[in-house]
Protein backbone atom coordinates (compact mmCIF):
# COMPACT_ATOMS: atom_id res chain seq x y z
CA UNK A 1 0.00 0.00 0.00
CA UNK A 2 1.55 3.21 -0.75
CA UNK A 3 0.95 6.05 2.32
CA UNK A 4 -0.13 9.53 0.47
CA UNK A 5 1.52 10.56 3.92
CA UNK A 6 5.03 11.26 3.52
CA UNK A 7 7.91 10.73 1.34
CA UNK A 8 10.91 9.88 4.03
CA UNK A 9 13.33 11.96 3.81
CA UNK A 10 17.06 11.34 3.36
CA UNK A 11 16.25 7.92 3.50
CA UNK A 12 19.31 6.23 2.36
CA UNK A 13 21.32 8.23 4.93
CA UNK A 14 19.25 7.35 7.53
CA UNK A 15 19.02 3.72 6.71
CA UNK A 16 22.99 4.32 6.66
CA UNK A 17 23.37 5.73 9.71
CA UNK A 18 21.08 3.40 11.70
CA UNK A 19 22.15 0.51 9.97
CA UNK A 20 19.41 -1.63 10.74
CA UNK A 21 20.98 -4.97 9.10
CA UNK A 22 22.67 -5.48 12.67
CA UNK A 23 19.11 -6.55 14.40
CA UNK A 24 17.90 -5.52 17.18
CA UNK A 25 15.03 -2.91 18.60
CA UNK A 26 14.49 0.06 16.98
CA UNK A 27 12.05 2.69 16.94
CA UNK A 28 10.89 5.07 14.81
CA UNK A 29 9.77 8.15 17.21
CA UNK A 30 7.86 9.97 14.71
CA UNK A 31 5.82 7.43 12.66
CA UNK A 32 3.91 9.47 10.49
CA UNK A 33 3.37 7.47 7.03
CA UNK A 34 5.60 5.08 8.04
CA UNK A 35 8.30 5.29 4.81
CA UNK A 36 11.50 5.45 6.89
CA UNK A 37 10.09 2.15 8.86
CA UNK A 38 9.34 0.49 5.83
CA UNK A 39 13.02 0.89 5.12
CA UNK A 40 14.10 -0.13 8.14
CA UNK A 41 11.68 -2.94 8.67
CA UNK A 42 13.27 -4.23 5.31
CA UNK A 43 16.72 -4.21 6.52
CA UNK A 44 15.50 -5.79 9.37
CA UNK A 45 13.79 -8.77 7.74
CA UNK A 46 17.40 -8.91 4.88
CA UNK A 47 19.66 -9.42 8.05
CA UNK A 48 18.05 -12.43 9.23
CA UNK A 49 19.31 -11.23 12.81
CA UNK A 50 15.88 -10.82 13.48
CA UNK A 51 14.38 -7.65 15.63
CA UNK A 52 11.81 -5.23 16.08
CA UNK A 53 10.51 -1.79 14.87
CA UNK A 54 8.58 0.15 17.14
CA UNK A 55 6.58 3.20 15.20
CA UNK A 56 5.30 5.64 17.78
CA UNK A 57 2.90 8.97 16.74
CA UNK A 58 0.70 11.49 18.34
CA UNK A 59 -1.66 11.65 15.16
CA UNK A 60 -4.10 8.67 15.26
CA UNK A 61 -4.57 9.06 11.68
CA UNK A 62 -0.95 8.56 11.16
CA UNK A 63 -1.09 5.53 13.31
CA UNK A 64 -3.80 3.63 11.23
CA UNK A 65 -2.34 4.45 7.70
CA UNK A 66 1.07 3.32 8.80
CA UNK A 67 -0.61 0.31 10.69
CA UNK A 68 -2.30 -0.53 7.51
CA UNK A 69 0.61 -0.10 4.99
CA UNK A 70 3.18 -1.80 7.22
CA UNK A 71 0.51 -4.54 8.21
CA UNK A 72 2.63 -7.53 6.34
CA UNK A 73 5.93 -6.92 8.58
CA UNK A 74 5.46 -9.08 11.73
CA UNK A 75 8.62 -7.07 12.98
CA UNK A 76 6.59 -4.24 13.18
CA UNK A 77 4.60 -2.69 16.19
CA UNK A 78 2.28 1.04 16.01
CA UNK A 79 2.24 2.77 19.57
CA UNK A 80 0.08 5.85 19.57
CA UNK A 81 1.92 8.67 21.95
CA UNK A 82 4.29 11.00 21.96
CA UNK A 83 8.09 9.97 21.52
CA UNK A 84 8.64 12.58 24.90
CA UNK A 85 7.38 9.62 26.65
CA UNK A 86 9.22 6.53 24.81
CA UNK A 87 10.34 4.87 27.95
CA UNK A 88 6.99 4.49 29.68
CA UNK A 89 4.88 4.19 25.93
CA UNK A 90 7.57 1.18 25.24
CA UNK A 91 7.61 -0.23 28.48
CA UNK A 92 4.54 -2.18 28.70
CA UNK A 93 6.25 -4.12 25.35
CA UNK A 94 8.96 -5.23 27.51
CA UNK A 95 11.18 -2.78 25.73
CA UNK A 96 14.39 -1.10 28.35
CA UNK A 97 16.44 -0.08 25.37
CA UNK A 98 16.61 0.46 22.06
CA UNK A 99 19.68 -0.14 19.47
CA UNK A 100 18.35 2.62 16.87
CA UNK A 101 15.94 5.50 17.13
CA UNK A 102 14.72 7.85 14.78
CA UNK A 103 13.07 10.90 15.41
CA UNK A 104 11.81 13.10 11.97
CA UNK A 105 10.61 16.21 13.59
CA UNK A 106 7.82 18.75 12.64
CA UNK A 107 4.63 18.24 10.65
CA UNK A 108 4.11 15.37 8.48
CA UNK A 109 3.28 16.47 4.72
CA UNK A 110 -0.24 14.85 4.92
CA UNK A 111 -0.85 17.02 7.71
CA UNK A 112 0.09 19.95 5.80
CA UNK A 113 -1.70 18.41 2.50
CA UNK A 114 -4.76 17.60 4.45
CA UNK A 115 -6.98 20.88 4.42
CA UNK A 116 -8.73 20.04 7.10
CA UNK A 117 -6.48 19.34 9.66
CA UNK A 118 -6.19 23.81 9.68
CA UNK A 119 -1.89 23.68 9.17
CA UNK A 120 -2.06 25.07 5.89
CA UNK A 121 -2.23 28.89 5.03
CA UNK A 122 -3.18 27.78 1.38
CA UNK A 123 -6.64 25.73 2.15
CA UNK A 124 -9.56 27.50 4.09
CA UNK A 125 -10.20 25.03 6.98
CA UNK A 126 -10.95 25.86 10.84
CA UNK A 127 -7.91 26.47 13.02
CA UNK A 128 -6.89 23.61 14.47
CA UNK A 129 -3.52 22.36 13.71
CA UNK A 130 -3.12 19.66 16.62
CA UNK A 131 -1.17 16.47 15.93
CA UNK A 132 -3.14 14.85 18.47
CA UNK A 133 -6.68 15.96 18.12
CA UNK A 134 -7.16 14.31 21.81
CA UNK A 135 -5.27 17.32 22.67
CA UNK A 136 -7.36 20.63 24.00
CA UNK A 137 -5.30 23.37 23.04
CA UNK A 138 -5.66 23.96 19.58
CA UNK A 139 -5.08 26.77 17.17
CA UNK A 140 -8.25 28.61 17.48
CA UNK A 141 -7.84 28.59 21.51
CA UNK A 142 -4.15 30.73 21.01
CA UNK A 143 -4.89 33.14 18.24
CA UNK A 144 -8.31 34.05 20.03
CA UNK A 145 -7.01 33.33 23.82
CA UNK A 146 -3.60 34.54 24.30
CA UNK A 147 -2.49 37.99 25.35
CA UNK A 148 -0.54 40.01 22.44
CA UNK A 149 2.23 39.83 24.77
CA UNK A 150 2.46 36.42 24.54
CA UNK A 151 1.45 36.35 20.72
CA UNK A 152 4.03 38.67 20.05
CA UNK A 153 6.75 36.47 21.80
CA UNK A 154 5.96 32.83 19.87
CA UNK A 155 5.46 34.57 16.77
CA UNK A 156 8.98 36.34 17.11
CA UNK A 157 10.65 33.22 18.42
CA UNK A 158 9.10 30.14 16.87
CA UNK A 159 8.91 31.58 13.50
CA UNK A 160 11.66 33.86 14.00
CA UNK A 161 9.29 36.51 12.55
CA UNK A 162 10.46 40.37 12.46
CA UNK A 163 6.74 41.66 12.17
CA UNK A 164 5.62 39.59 15.31
CA UNK A 165 4.76 42.66 16.95
CA UNK A 166 2.73 44.02 14.01
CA UNK A 167 1.28 40.56 13.52
CA UNK A 168 0.12 39.74 16.76
CA UNK A 169 -1.66 43.21 17.37
CA UNK A 170 -3.31 43.06 13.59
CA UNK A 171 -4.59 39.93 15.02
CA UNK A 172 -5.52 40.99 18.57
CA UNK A 173 -7.49 44.16 16.98
CA UNK A 174 -9.50 41.83 14.42
CA UNK A 175 -10.40 39.10 17.23
CA UNK A 176 -11.78 42.04 19.40
CA UNK A 177 -14.77 42.95 16.53
CA UNK A 178 -15.07 38.77 16.62
CA UNK A 179 -13.34 35.58 17.16
CA UNK A 180 -10.64 34.45 14.10
CA UNK A 181 -12.32 30.99 13.15
CA UNK A 182 -9.93 29.84 10.14
CA UNK A 183 -6.87 29.72 8.12
CA UNK A 184 -7.93 31.87 5.47
CA UNK A 185 -8.85 34.58 7.92
CA UNK A 186 -5.60 34.37 9.67
CA UNK A 187 -3.55 34.13 6.60
CA UNK A 188 -5.10 37.46 5.22
CA UNK A 189 -4.60 39.91 9.12
CA UNK A 190 -1.45 38.36 8.65
CA UNK A 191 -0.61 39.50 5.49
CA UNK A 192 -2.34 42.87 5.80
CA UNK A 193 -0.15 43.26 8.32
CA UNK A 194 3.56 42.81 6.77
CA UNK A 195 4.74 45.89 4.78
CA UNK A 196 3.86 45.31 0.81
CA UNK A 197 8.21 45.37 0.33
CA UNK A 198 8.15 42.69 2.55
CA UNK A 199 5.19 40.66 1.26
CA UNK A 200 6.92 40.19 -2.26
CA UNK A 201 10.02 39.00 -0.65
CA UNK A 202 10.84 35.12 0.46
CA UNK A 203 8.18 33.07 1.18
CA UNK A 204 4.20 33.29 1.72
CA UNK A 205 3.73 35.90 4.03
CA UNK A 206 1.71 33.86 7.20
CA UNK A 207 4.29 30.74 6.47
CA UNK A 208 6.47 31.65 9.72
CA UNK A 209 3.48 32.64 11.67
CA UNK A 210 1.69 29.61 11.22
CA UNK A 211 4.79 27.61 12.26
CA UNK A 212 4.83 29.73 14.89
CA UNK A 213 1.62 28.94 15.68
CA UNK A 214 1.85 24.97 15.54
CA UNK A 215 4.95 24.47 17.53
CA UNK A 216 2.90 26.47 20.03
CA UNK A 217 -0.32 24.00 20.04
CA UNK A 218 2.21 21.11 19.58
CA UNK A 219 4.56 21.70 22.48
CA UNK A 220 7.01 21.48 19.98
CA UNK A 221 10.51 23.11 21.35
CA UNK A 222 8.89 22.51 24.96
CA UNK A 223 10.61 19.53 26.26
CA UNK A 224 12.41 19.22 23.14
CA UNK A 225 15.65 19.04 24.69
CA UNK A 226 14.99 16.59 27.98
CA UNK A 227 13.25 14.07 24.95
CA UNK A 228 16.14 14.15 23.15
CA UNK A 229 18.94 13.94 26.25
CA UNK A 230 15.94 10.55 27.10
CA UNK A 231 16.14 9.10 23.50
CA UNK A 232 19.85 9.22 23.63
CA UNK A 233 20.02 7.46 27.25
CA UNK A 234 17.41 4.93 26.06
CA UNK A 235 20.15 3.89 23.82
CA UNK A 236 21.92 0.40 24.41
CA UNK A 237 25.91 0.66 24.05
CA UNK A 238 26.95 1.06 20.54
CA UNK A 239 22.75 2.00 19.74
CA UNK A 240 22.50 5.13 17.38
CA UNK A 241 20.24 7.77 17.62
CA UNK A 242 19.45 9.95 14.47
CA UNK A 243 17.38 12.86 14.04
CA UNK A 244 16.06 15.15 11.34
CA UNK A 245 15.12 18.71 12.18
CA UNK A 246 13.51 21.60 9.73
CA UNK A 247 13.45 24.25 12.30
CA UNK A 248 16.59 26.11 13.58
CA UNK A 249 15.54 26.56 17.15
CA UNK A 250 14.94 22.14 16.55
CA UNK A 251 18.46 21.88 15.37
CA UNK A 252 20.28 24.30 17.65
CA UNK A 253 18.28 21.81 20.71
CA UNK A 254 19.62 18.84 18.75
CA UNK A 255 23.21 19.81 18.07
CA UNK A 256 23.49 21.40 21.66
CA UNK A 257 22.11 18.38 23.76
CA UNK A 258 24.82 15.84 21.26
CA UNK A 259 27.70 18.60 22.48
CA UNK A 260 26.85 18.03 26.07
CA UNK A 261 26.37 14.52 26.43
CA UNK A 262 29.22 14.14 24.48
CA UNK A 263 31.43 16.49 26.48
CA UNK A 264 29.72 16.59 29.61
CA UNK A 265 32.83 17.68 31.90
CA UNK A 266 31.81 21.23 33.59
CA UNK A 267 35.52 21.55 35.59
CA UNK A 268 37.66 25.00 34.56
CA UNK A 269 39.50 24.62 31.78
CA UNK A 270 42.84 24.81 34.29
CA UNK A 271 41.52 22.11 36.24
CA UNK A 272 44.51 18.94 36.10
CA UNK A 273 41.95 16.51 36.33
CA UNK A 274 38.08 16.32 36.20
CA UNK A 275 36.55 16.05 39.83
CA UNK A 276 32.68 16.93 38.91
CA UNK A 277 32.34 13.04 37.67
CA UNK A 278 30.34 13.52 34.51
CA UNK A 279 31.21 10.89 32.25
CA UNK A 280 30.72 11.24 28.01
CA UNK A 281 27.82 9.62 27.17
CA UNK A 282 27.85 9.73 23.27
CA UNK A 283 29.71 10.25 20.16
CA UNK A 284 28.87 12.45 17.75
CA UNK A 285 28.66 10.45 14.69
CA UNK A 286 27.87 13.67 12.26
CA UNK A 287 30.24 16.35 13.01
CA UNK A 288 28.09 18.67 10.71
CA UNK A 289 24.39 18.06 9.60
CA UNK A 290 23.88 15.98 6.72
CA UNK A 291 21.88 17.58 3.97
CA UNK A 292 19.51 16.47 0.94
CA UNK A 293 21.13 15.73 -2.32
CA UNK A 294 20.45 17.72 -5.49
CA UNK A 295 18.58 14.57 -6.88
CA UNK A 296 16.35 14.37 -3.76
CA UNK A 297 15.55 18.37 -3.65
CA UNK A 298 13.99 18.52 -6.65
CA UNK A 299 11.92 15.38 -6.67
CA UNK A 300 11.08 16.65 -2.91
CA UNK A 301 11.12 20.60 -2.13
CA UNK A 302 10.17 19.70 1.56
CA UNK A 303 13.74 18.61 2.05
CA UNK A 304 15.45 21.82 1.29
CA UNK A 305 15.46 23.02 5.22
CA UNK A 306 16.01 19.33 6.40
CA UNK A 307 19.34 18.44 8.36
CA UNK A 308 20.51 15.18 10.13
CA UNK A 309 22.63 14.50 13.13
CA UNK A 310 23.27 11.36 14.67
CA UNK A 311 24.97 9.95 17.70
CA UNK A 312 26.49 6.72 19.27
CA UNK A 313 25.62 5.69 22.75
CA UNK A 314 29.08 4.42 24.37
Amino acid sequence: MESCYHVPIMLDEVLGLLRPERGGIFVDGTLGGGGHSEGILRRLGESGLGGRLFGIDRDSEAIAEAGARLASYPAFTPVHGNFFEMKRLLAPFGVEGADGILLDLGVSSHQLDDGSRGFSYNADAKLDMRMDRDEALSAYEVINGYSTKRLTEIIRDYGEERFASRIANAIDKARQAAPIETTTELSEIIKSAIPAPARREGPHPAKRTFQAIRIEVNGELAGLEKAVTDACRFLNPGGIIAVITFHSLEDRTVKNVFKKLQHPCTCPPSAPVCVCGRKQEIEIITAKPLTASGGELTANPRARSAKLRAARRL
